[in-house]
């Protein structure tokens, strides 16, 4: 199968034993009902096997809609899907998944959701300090807090559950180029999306999340000298032109890709990849 015949939002890419793992919001079932996530396998970024069912809702998950932003991440032997999902009785949170291998199967890990209950969250990312704690860093979402925040929240080692409270980092009022969006209801907010978080070769951190400028769905940054609690600097945002939801890794020639989903829209979304550099202390596309 070849990347632009490939429909998924959020695209997240794991790098193990000579393989990319591409995995994503299913384009098709993103805005409602849905029931489990897929992985393509391939040892380029053009061409590709699958869609590979790596997780599915045998009926005894807790969660029916939005099945959202799959990230998996190699973690103490084991791989560790983060994705976010949504029933009418729950509010919309990040859980964790569990599987021995990169194509899965995956099966529920942590007791639901390991964002706060009260609160509408997604996307949420592993992050781990350099004192090896892991950590969720996430977005409360803008339906509910209105000026989305971007924050972390500390997990216990078996990264079952949180180990504390959450903390916020930033929010998406701090970039002036942001433009507030209306949600179903016509109520007006500032949106965060997408947080990942890249260590640079500096050792500063770097988060990537997306938000709405003039120009449409953008890929921001923002940049941290003091580990995950910052404080975070926003810096020039990657990529303006209708694209965003992206994650950052090294391909198998060690080269340094973001990968994003544009256009922003409806069953046209596509996985692309972009050449990244290091440059004045923070990320460019090149």
């Amino acid at each position: 199968m070849l990347r632009e015949d490939i429909n998924i939002r959020d695209p997240f890419v794991l790098v193990h034993d000579g393989r990319y793992y591409l995995y994503g919001t299913r384009g098709e079932t993103c805005w409602g009902r849905a029931n489990g996530f897929d992985v393509y396998v391939g040892r380029d970024l053009e061409n590709w096997d699958g869609p590979i069912v790596c997780f599915s809702n045998d009926g005894t998950f807790w969660a029916d809609r939005n099945y959202w932003a799959p990230e998996v991440h190699e973690y103490g032997g084991a791989f560790y899907m983060f994705a976010s999902f949504k029933s009418e009785t729950r509010r919309r949170g990040t859980a964790i998944l569990r599987a021995e291998t990169p194509e899965g199967p995956f099966v529920p890990w942590s007791d639901g959701p390991v964002t706060p209950a009260g609160w509408e969250c997604l996307d949420g990312t592993f992050h781990l300090d350099e004192a090896g704690r892991p950590w969720m860093v996430f977005c409360h979402e803008w339906v509910q807090a209105v000026d989305g925040t971007i924050c972390a929240l500390p997990l216990t080692r078996d990264l079952r559950a949180s180990d504390g409270a959450p903390q916020v980092l930033f929010r998406a009022s701090d970039v002036a180029w942001g433009r507030p969006q209306r949600d179903s209801q016509g109520r007006e907010g500032f949106v965060t999306d997408g947080p990942f978080v890249w260590r640079l070769g500096d050792g500063r951190l770097a988060c990537l999340w997306a938000s709405f400028s003039e120009s449409g769905y953008t890929q921001a940054q923002a940049v941290s000298e003091n580990g995950i609690l910052g404080p975070w600097r926003q810096a020039e945002p990657l990529f303006w032109k209708d694209g965003g939801h992206g994650m950052v890794f090294r391909d198998l020639q060690g080269r340094l890709l973001l990968t994003l989903h544009s256009p922003n829209e409806h069953l046209l979304e596509r996985p692309f990849f972009y050449p990244l550099e290091e440059k004045d202390g923070v990320l460019r596309v090149r």
